[in-house]
């Protein structure tokens, strides 16, 4: 058996469900869409910080990344960072952030790496361009230094704009975190929160997926999907597991599709989902 066999035996292409954020899977709909515009508004007007909050698994990170790919090259300089733990100090905030706009800070101190760094903001709006840093995990900035470096940085601006903006994404905590600084928070320009699919969006998230990876017949049944349902409350991330998982199951056992609510089911067991949820009734979702 190799790692492929479980997708052909369902003729797919592809893995439908992996929880790696792949933008060719982002998944057109209201709300993630909705983020979308709000966000472009924010960079585009460069009105310094826009803030995109979610729970764990609501796709806040693919988010992210289709952002970063819609920007294109030629009007705007922009990166990522990934806030990997809460101690990042504003001394490595701002070396960090100057090394993504190519500015040299070894051997500087932070005072002179700003300055720099002010100056390049300064050629890259005489460009015509815009400078843009997105903040992945950013509930993870706790520390009060770093917020107020954040904030001082939002004051270098021209007469007509900003030099630079912000957006933020990160789970609700982010909000508690931007209140230890409200002078921070104050500035928040844009504000979108992300929640889980309700059934009918769900529906057509999982046909999407399926679709994407060259399903060309039904895979999950009815019963199947009001499981999924029950088991994941509609979040993106624990629907791909669930979905994951069931295709794997149902291919070890050798079960024809549609796939049962008794796969959903066994799956939920195992990833200790079986009692996360009351069973619940989906009515007028198809």
């Amino acid at each position: 058996m190799t790692m492929t066999d479980h997708l052909s035996y369902y003729g797919l292409d592809k893995e439908p469900f992996s929880i790696v954020p792949l933008t060719d899977f982002y998944y057109h709909n209201e709300q993630h869409d909705q983020a979308m515009l709000r966000l472009r508004r924010a960079i585009d007007a460069m009105m310094g910080l826009a803030v995109l909050v979610g729970d764990v698994g609501t796709g806040k990170t693919l988010l992210a990344r289709r952002l970063l790919e819609s920007l294109p090259e030629d009007q705007y300089e922009v990166s990522l960072l990934v806030v990997l733990h809460s101690d990042v100090s504003s001394d490595w905030f701002v070396r960090r952030l100057a090394a993504q706009f190519g500015v040299a800070e070894e051997g500087l101190s932070k005072v002179d790496i700003v300055t720099r760094l002010y100056q390049r903001l300064n050629g890259i709006a005489s460009e015509g361009k815009r400078a843009v840093i997105l903040i992945d995990e950013a509930h993870m900035l706790r520390q009060k230094d770093t917020l107020e470096e954040i904030r001082g940085l939002l004051n270098m601006e021209l007469l007509e704009q900003k030099l630079i903006s912000f957006v933020m994404f990160g789970m609700p905590e982010l909000d508690s975190s931007l209140s230890h600084d409200l002078a921070l928070k104050h500035r928040v320009a844009v504000r979108y929160s992300l929640k889980n699919f309700s059934p009918n969006v769900l529906i057509d998230y999982i046909n999407f997926r399926l679709e994407r990876a060259g399903a060309s017949k039904e895979i999950f049944s009815p019963e199947a999907i009001d499981a999924i349902c029950e088991l994941t409350s509609g979040n993106p991330r624990l629907v791909n597991v669930v979905c994951d998982n069931a295709l794997f199951e149902g291919y070890i056992r050798r079960e024809e599709p549609p796939l049962g609510d008794d796969v959903i089911r066994s799956i939920g067991e195992d990833l200790g989902l079986s009692n996360s949820l009351p069973p619940t009734e989906i009515a007028d979702r198809r």
